[in-house]
């Protein structure tokens, strides 16, 4: 009994591992292309050039790999995680023309530890979340329309609105993942659908940490942290 329970242990401390790696590449990956492509002001202006062909790109390749993840070779899914990334990376450059440098750090430094927080909560909560996927599912469709409608309002009240319950639903959905990729390795998956499942995993959780980070960076911004260069 005492050998089964290790083993299962070390398999759960195994999968998380990986998965963790993987979303940490893809965070490292976006934060290194989004840096080098704001140093380089011609690639940064072809990048806001070609950002809505490239928002697209990220939207078909985030698709695939949510949809067919569980079915691709874990190479070509790992190859096709990193690419988002890099895409995303290309996107977010923006970001730090439009963010002071301070209000970036701060930002990724509040996400981290609270994306930190919540994964703790749902690797060691003992209640079942499961029940909660379809509100979380209910709540992000009504962020979505919340978030159209104030492109045509541009509500500053509405925007705050929007941001505090960015940040507070994709860090219930951190806890939620977290929990949903334990009980996956507790379920003793290995080999193959082991590494496929920890890259789609990662993409869950890098989805998660992403989102949290641009609503936290729009908090700061409302706060002051835009760059001067912006006004």
């Amino acid at each position: 009994m005492q050998i089964t329970a290790t083993r299962t242990e070390n398999l759960v401390r195994t999968f998380m591992a990986r998965t963790y790696s993987w979303m940490a590449a893809g965070l490292a990956l976006t934060a290194g292309v989004a840096y080098l492509t704001a140093q380089n002001e011609g690639l940064a202006s072809q990048v806001m050039a070609l950002r809505f062909p490239l928002i697209i790109a990220q939207l078909v390749l985030v698709f695939v790999l949510a949809g067919l993840a569980q079915r691709l070779p874990s190479a070509v899914a790992g190859l096709l995680f990193i690419a988002y990334a890099a895409l995303t990376g290309l996107t977010f450059s923006a970001l730090l023309f439009v963010y002071s440098p301070a209000a970036v750090t701060a930002a990724f430094l509040t996400t981290a530890g609270t994306f930190g927080a919540m994964s703790v909560v749902g690797f060691v909560i003992k209640r079942d979340l499961s029940a909660l996927g379809r509100f979380f599912l209910f709540a992000l469709i009504g962020l979505l329309i919340a978030m159209i409608v104030n492109i045509f309002v541009a509500s500053s009240v509405l925007t705050l609105g929007i941001s505090v319950i960015g940040v507070l639903l994709f860090a219930g959905l951190t806890a939620y993942d977290t929990q949903m990729l334990r009980n996956l390795a507790l379920s003793g998956i290995s080999g193959e659908m082991a590494e496929r499942a920890a890259i789609n995993g990662a993409l869950a959780l890098y989805l998660d940490f992403i989102n949290m980070f641009l609503f936290i960076l729009r908090l700061f911004g409302i706060g002051g942290g835009l760059s001067s260069s912006s006004d």
